[in-house]
């Protein structure tokens, strides 16, 4: 995969860097957080994306939510409209991917991978090595928030 350590969706736990994957902002979501993080305003935000999509070929994307595939979410997460263009265009997931990351960039900065953040954070909060925490991030596909999930059930057991 082009972008090995690609966050999360915000709306799933993901760190900024996933303003990639999503829409405007047009109602209450996690969003809002992200875009403090990144000490973006909403303009900002739209703006950047809609200067990039112009620039590259994320800017296609008539018959998507929003009519522009810079504004679609993950691979990962099942959408037959943004499928249906990337098919359309001839894009590749791996394309898709590596343009979600430059856009990520231009949106965020390059940013250290914030995997090791995630490790130290599951690590300290659940009291397990960093080495098991890793691993469990790893298997839920960098997802924290699956993670989390994972270890709060293995806290539970006997």
């Amino acid at each position: 995969m082009v972008w090995d350590d690609s966050p999360s969706h915000v709306c799933r736990g993901g760190d900024k860097r996933a303003l990639a994957f999503c829409c405007p902002p047009v109602k209450p979501c996690p969003i809002i957080y992200a875009l403090e993080d990144a000490n973006l305003t909403p303009q900002d935000y739209i703006e950047i994306k809609e200067k990039f999509g112009e620039k590259t070929r994320l800017g296609q994307g008539e018959g998507t939510c929003f009519g522009s595939l810079v504004w679609c979410c993950k691979p990962s997460k099942p959408c037959p409209l943004r499928d249906m263009v990337l098919r359309r265009i001839n894009m590749s997931s791996d394309e898709y991917m590596q343009l979600k990351k430059e856009l990520s960039e231009e949106l965020v900065g390059k940013h250290e991978s914030t995997t090791e953040e995630s490790v130290k954070a599951l690590s300290e909060t659940f009291n397990v090595p960093e080495e098991e925490a890793s691993k469990v991030l790893s298997d839920c596909g960098n997802d924290v928030k699956t993670a989390v999930k994972l270890l709060r059930m293995k806290n539970l057991e006997p």
